[in-house]
C-alpha cells in the first residue's frame, strides 16, 4: 500500500500555493482516467473486488483531506468571515433532523388535477420523468422542458397514451441563458394561467466546464436559469393571484457551509470543486426563493424548495466512466426510486394542506430548517442582485408583456 501511493503521488501531484497535493483524484467520488488505469493495472497483477473497493476508498479519503487543506490554505476574506460567522449557528439538533426526515416517505396526495396546466423542467429522465408521469396520471396538462427532441417526442407521445392527456414539449438548453429569456417569452405567449411551475432541471461536473457565455456550467443551469425564468414569469403569477412555484433543490447545499464566495462565482480564482460548486449553486437557489417568497406574500401565489431524497437519477452522466461506476455501484447502490421524489412534488403541488406555506425548504414533504447560510437575509439580498447583474435582466418589455397576455 506504501509503494501504490507513492507511485500514484509521484504521478498524480501538481503544485497548489506551494503544496504538492493529489490534484486529480476528483471530489464528487471519481478519480481521472489515469489514475483509475493505474488502479487497473495493480488489479489486474493482484485480482479481487475487495481490493479495488479499498484502493477506491483509500484515494477518496486521502483526496478529501488533502482538498480540505487546500481549500482552507486559498480561502477569501469572504469565506473566512462566513466561517467564524456560521460555525456557532450549526447545531446538533438540526442534523439529527436532517437524518431523521432522510429516512422518512412522503406524503401522499390523492386530490385529482385534472385540467390543470404544470409546467416541469429536465422531464426526459429521472425526477422530472416520473414526476411528469404522476401528474400525468392525477389528469393534468404537461408543458416538459426539455434538450432533447426525439426523448421529449417519445415522452410526451407515451403520457398522451397512458393518460388520455395533453402534452406538449419546448427545447431549451438551460446552460444557456438567451434560450431562457426565449423561453419565458414563448410561454408568455401561450396565455395560459401556470398551476404549478416545477424547476427540476440540473447538472453536476466534476470539472469546470463554461458556458457559452462564459459561465461557470453548473451554477448557470442549477442556479441563473431558473432565477432568470422565475424573474421574467413573476409579473404572470401575481397577475394569476394563484399557483406555486418548486424549486427542486437539495442537502446538497450544505457543502456551502460557510456561504457564498460572491467573488468568484465562477470559480476561476480556486481549486474547482465538484462538491463545492453543486452546493454554492443550490445554496445560491435557496437564497433567492427566500427573496422571490418575500415579493409575492400576499400575492396567493407560493415559491419553496424541497430536497427530493435519496433517490436514483442520471445526473453527472456527462463525467468520465469511473465516476458514472461510483456513483451507481457506491452512492446510489441503496438508493430509492425517484418514484419516491415525484409523490412529494405532486403533493406539493396539488395538496390543499400546504396552499399558504411560502418560502420554506421541504425534505420531501417535511418542512425543514436549512443551513445557516441560507438563512442569512443579507447574503439574500446579496446574492439576488448579483443573480440579476450576471444575467443581464432588464425590467421593461418582459413585465409588461406579462400583464396583457394573462387569461386566468
Amino acid at each position: 500500500m506504501i509503494i501504490l501511493v507513492r507511485i500514484y503521488y509521484n504521478r498524480m501531484s501538481k503544485t497548489i500555493p506551494g503544496k504538492r497535493v493529489l490534484w486529480h483524484l476528483y471530489d464528487t467520488g471519481g478519480m481521472d482516467c489515469r489514475a483509475y488505469r493505474l488502479i487497473q493495472e495493480i488489479i489486474t497483477r493482484n485480482g479481487g473486488l475487495f481490493l479495488r473497493n479499498v484502493l477506491c476508498v483509500f484515494f477518496l479519503v486521502s483526496q478529501r483531506l488533502i482538498d480540505y487543506l487546500a481549500y482552507m490554505s486559498e480561502q477569501s476574506a469572504t469565506v473566512k468571515k462566513g466561517i467564524y460567522r456560521y460555525f456557532g449557528e450549526y447545531n446538533v439538533k438540526d442534523m439529527a433532523a436532517m437524518i431523521r426526515n432522510n429516512k422518512k416517505s412522503p406524503e401522499i396526495c390523492e386530490t385529482p388535477f385534472k385540467g390543470k396546466f404544470v409546467i416541469i423542467t429536465g422531464a426526459t429522465s429521472g425526477i422530472g420523468y416520473h414526476t411528469a408521469h404522476k401528474y400525468g396520471s392525477m389528469g393534468a396538462e404537461l408543458l416538459l422542458i426539455n434538450r432533447n427532441r426525439e426523448k421529449s417526442e417519445k415522452l410526451c407521445q407515451n403520457l398522451k397514451d397512458a393518460y388520455s392527456i395533453k402534452c406538449n414539449y419546448l427545447l431549451t438548453d438551460f446552460s444557456d441563458l438567451n434560450q431562457v429569456r426565449d423561453l419565458a417569452e414563448t410561454i408568455l405567449k401561450l396565455n395560459r394561467k401556470i398551476d404549478v411551475l416545477i424547476h427540476n432541471a440540473g447538472v453536476y461536473f466534476n470539472r469546470r466546464v463554461e458556458t457559452a457565455q462564459g459561465l461557470e456550467t453548473v451554477f448557470a443551469v442549477n442556479h441563473l436559469s431558473s432565477f432568470l425564468l422565475n424573474e421574467l414569469l413573476l409579473p404572470l403569477f401575481k397577475k394569476q393571484k394563484s399557483g406555486r412555484i418548486i424549486m427542486v433543490n437539495s442537502e446538497g447545499h450544505r457543502f456551502a457551509m460557510w456561504g457564498l464566495r460572491t467573488d468568484d462565482l465562477n470559480w476561476k480564482k480556486r481549486h474547482y470543486s465538484g462538491l463545492g460548486s453543486y452546493g454554492s449553486a443550490k445554496l445560491a437557489q435557496l437564497l433567492t426563493m427566500k427573496v422571490f417568497a418575500e415579493q409575492l406574500e400576499g400575492s396567493g401565489v407560493t415559491i419553496n424548495a424541497m430536497h427530493p431524497g435519496a433517490v436514483k437519477t442520471e445526473s453527472g452522466k456527462e463525467n468520465d466512466e469511473f465516476y458514472k461506476w461510483y456513483k451507481e455501484k457506491i452512492i446510489e447502490r441503496k438508493f430509492r426510486s425517484a418514484g419516491l421524489s415525484s409523490e412529494a412534488l405532486y403533493y406539493l403541488g396539488a395538496s390543499e394542506e400546504i396552499s399558504l406555506v411560502n418560502g420554506k425548504f421541504f425534505n420531501l414533504t417535511t418542512i425543514e430548517t436549512p443551513a445557516p447560510p441560507a438563512l442569512d437575509k443579507a447574503a439574500a439580498d446579496e446574492i439576488f442582485e448579483i443573480s440579476r447583474e450576471m444575467v443581464h435582466f432588464t425590467r421593461s418589455n418582459k413585465k409588461m408583456e406579462a400583464e396583457e397576455t394573462v387569461h386566468p
